[in-house]
């Protein structure tokens, strides 16, 4: 029989384990928040920068977007 040891195990670094558990809906509130407010105001032609920002986001927090 074999012991494992804490160092031995690998587990998933913090930022994953937050990226796997947030929800699409909740991810990027400061450019989600920006881009909704632009889309109302102005119609979403008129606010394809701030679309692309808040895909990048999401993109950066690991969703396929």
């Amino acid at each position: 029989m074999s012991t494992l040891s804490a160092a031995s195990v690998e587990s998933l670094p913090e930022n994953t384990e937050q990226k796997k558990s947030l929800k699409p809906c909740c991810a990027c509130p400061e450019t989600k928040k920006v881009r909704d407010a632009c889309i109302i105001e102005k119609g979403e032609e008129n606010c394809a920068v701030l679309t692309e920002a808040h895909k990048d986001c999401m993109r950066e927090l690991g969703f396929k977007i």
